[in-house]
């Protein structure tokens, strides 16, 4: 930190946990579930969503939006106004279109670096070559990663399959076709180019609506503010943006974190009074909202870091007071048309935050989660708890 960084930060107005807490929150929907956005411009707002598997997006949406309707995302995705790929993070990210084919370009760099810890394994490899080879191959028809491996093996024999695989996917922005990602209809990952997919121009070339760093920014500080530098990077996976928020500077409003970090926000963006109440909400693993920032103690409570994971496992998380408080897990069974939703809190929640998360879990589950038979039963009774097609329970309380 410069002298002259340390003389803004210092008279800078302080924000502690709970405001950041709030503040983010509010960006991300969270707070109050939004009434007016429609699925399309939620996701925009977002700058997408993560959607390693196929149902994270729906929770996602279920969570921040009223009136959601998963049937509304699959018609989108079938549209092609909604696309999957890999973008932020070298993760796959559900986009609008129009920034499917800005944030991929925006990204490059950090796909390309990924690029690199497999060097070892494209020994002899043209990198050129291999993309002409792999866009040929899935503009004839979308292919398996196993399928593309395999056309891949035939020119190059002795690379290493999995860096081949890798190659491509960092290469070309891969969007991954409808069956998959649709509401209880996915079917396996096949691959074609964005630009292919939807149509029109290269998807790879900037366009005139390429957004430039700084547009980029502003926007994640619209769903994520306030933020710092290293919070931003984080979220993109990308270097050197300091002189990106410095150039943005008279645009901005700052603060600094209980600990001084600078923070950056828009002038306008809503910052809620840090006891704002904030409901309990269901959110699916790998949420951007506990990704998305270098320091995530504005949700993650210092002494619950890293109990969202198992090795390469990830839980669904719930929050309690706008805070990380605990994972849960649904299971369905299709053939009795039933599901079991299990919350396991990290705490012990008193009687009253039982009852707060049970309501929002009977939401979740009569309205997303639901089974043929929990959605007929909904519908003959004005009381989602009346219904038998589902349980709620609280599991071992975890870690105590």
């Amino acid at each position: 930190m410069t002298k002259t960084t340390r003389a803004r930060t210092g008279t800078a107005p302080v924000l502690g946990a709970r405001a950041l807490n709030r503040a983010t929150l509010d960006r991300q929907l969270l707070l109050r579930r939004s009434r007016d956005l429609s699925v399309k411009d939620a996701v925009a707002h977002l700058v997408g969503l993560q959607a390693q598997n196929v149902k994270p997006p729906y929770y996602a949406l279920a969570a921040r939006l009223e009136d959601f309707d998963p049937a509304e995302l699959s018609a989108l995705l079938e549209a092609r106004e909604l696309v999957r790929m890999v973008t932020l993070r070298s993760t796959i990210h559900l986009h609008t279109a129009d920034d499917a084919r800005t944030l991929r370009p925006f990204v490059q760099d950090a796909l390309a670096r990924e690029l690199g810890v497999f060097r070892d394994g494209l020994t002899g490899v043209d990198l050129h070559e291999l993309a002409g080879i792999a866009r040929e191959a899935v503009e004839a028809e979308p292919r398996t990663m196993k399928q593309l491996r395999e056309i891949l093996l035939v020119r190059w024999p002795g690379a290493d399959p999995q860096s081949l695989a890798v190659a491509a996917r960092c290469l070309l922005p891969l969007v991954q076709v409808t069956p998959r990602g649709l509401w209880r209809r996915s079917g396996q990952v096949c691959l074609t180019t964005l630009e292919h997919w939807l149509g029109g121009t290269d998807a790879e070339a900037p366009s005139p609506d390429t957004p430039t760093p700084d547009a980029t920014v502003l926007r994640y500080l619209a769903a994520f503010g306030p933020a710092s530098v290293k919070d931003m990077q984080t979220w993109a996976r990308l270097t050197r943006m300091r002189e990106v928020f410095e150039r943005l500077r008279p645009r901005l409003r700052t603060f600094r974190d209980e600990n001084g970090v600078e923070l950056f926000d828009l002038p306008d963006a809503p910052r809620p009074a840090a006891d704002t109440p904030a409901p309990p909400r269901f959110l699916p693993e790998f949420d951007n909202l506990l990704l998305s920032h270098a320091d995530r103690t504005r949700v993650v409570p210092a002494a619950y870091k890293g109990r969202t994971w198992k090795g390469n496992f990830a839980y669904c998380t719930f929050l309690l007071d706008g805070f990380l408080a605990g994972v849960w897990r649904l299971e369905e069974d299709a053939r009795s048309g039933s599901a079991v939703l299990t919350i396991e809190p990290f705490g012990k929640p008193g009687r009253a935050e039982r009852d707060a998360l049970t309501r929002e879990a009977e939401r979740m589950l009569t309205r997303i989660a639901e089974t043929p038979a929990a959605a007929a039963a909904a519908a003959a009774s004005s009381s989602a708890s009346s219904s038998a097609s589902y349980d709620i329970r609280f599991g071992v309380v975890v870690g105590s």
